[in-house]
């Protein structure tokens, strides 16, 4: 397999380069080191690749692979991979799901592109792909951002600049690390979106987001009825708690369960300083009949 020499991209190139596509973030090769033949690629033994160190994605539906495959052994491989060179052969850059297919179809070799990269660029790089394909669920997503700041120094601000995302936006995937575990989990495997995150972080306890979490779930709410559904419970946690009831209203409470027991059905006593009144429900006219022949008798 014969390697190019690359020359490192300026700052000003890999600006916003989400915006601009992959190919702005991946310098360019010295075409004159390139095969005569293939100036843009050339073909690699696939136990030559290794996987990406900093791959963020996770989760290979197997479906999909599948139905790559079957592209791949029709068609072969279209778009390259990229790759880089170190001492263990050559690093996977881009193309995870293109490698894995053709693997499954039984490709010996594939065409790949080899660009000069530093860590921190090949994780730039590997995140930018899977965004650009909409690839990462919201938690690999969220951890892809840590390992930028964490890793490579950078701030909230770089990361966003480097992504092409405003630093809001990024500020929220990184919040997703402050969720339980099991919240995160439904938002690994795509039972609730981002949206339903957003929402369920801005409740103010964690007893109230875990509530909220369990009812969307078993519901299957949307984001809008999500947030309905915490500001519902949030106003009723908020509304103080009545008094304790005194002597009187206690008396008075409990001789309207005895009535209602005697009488066979609802019966109220409000009561209005010395006055007052006794509500007794009757639900059909045979049950007036009844109330009133009771009464008659008890008279």
């Amino acid at each position: 397999m014969q390697n190019g020499k690359s020359k490192p991209a300026s700052g000003k190139q890999r600006k916003m380069a989400l915006g601009k596509g992959l190919g702005a973030l991946i310098p360019k090769a010295d075409p004159t080191h390139a095969p005569r033949s293939e100036r843009e690629f050339i073909r690699c033994d696939i136990t030559q690749i290794h996987p990406n160190r900093y791959q963020p994605r996770r989760h290979f539906p197997e479906a999909e692979l599948a139905e790559l495959s079957r592209s791949v052994r029709e068609q072969g491989i279209i778009q390259p991979l990229v790759v880089r060179w170190n001492t263990e052969g050559y690093e996977l850059v881009a193309g995870e799901r293109r490698l894995r297919a053709a693997r499954m179809a039984g490709l010996d070799q594939v065409p790949v592109i080899i660009r000069a990269l530093s860590d921190a660029e090949l994780l730039e790089i590997s995140i930018v792909e899977n965004i650009q394909r909409q690839d990462l669920n919201p938690i690999e997503e969220s951890d892809a951002y840590h390992r930028l700041m964490d890793e490579f120094s950078l701030t909230q601000e770089q990361v966003a600049e480097r992504v092409g995302k405003s630093r809001s936006a990024v500020a929220n995937f990184l919040r997703l690390a402050q969720l339980p575990e099991e919240i995160r989990a439904t938002l690994a495997d795509g039972t609730l979106s981002m949206g339903h995150a957003k929402v369920l972080m801005g409740a103010d306890t964690p007893a109230l987001q875990a509530d909220v979490w369990r009812m969307v779930i078993a519901r299957g709410l949307s984001v809008r009825e999500t947030e309905n559904l915490l500001n519902r419970l949030r106003a009723e946690r908020e509304k103080p708690e009545d008094p304790p009831p005194g002597t009187e209203e206690i008396y008075f409470r409990d001789l309207s369960e005895n009535l209602s027991r005697r009488f066979g059905t609802k019966v109220q006593i409000r009561r209005r300083g010395k006055k007052g009144r006794v509500e007794i429900e009757f639900y059909s006219d045979d049950d007036l009949e009844r109330l009133l022949s009771f009464l008659d008798t008890a008279s």
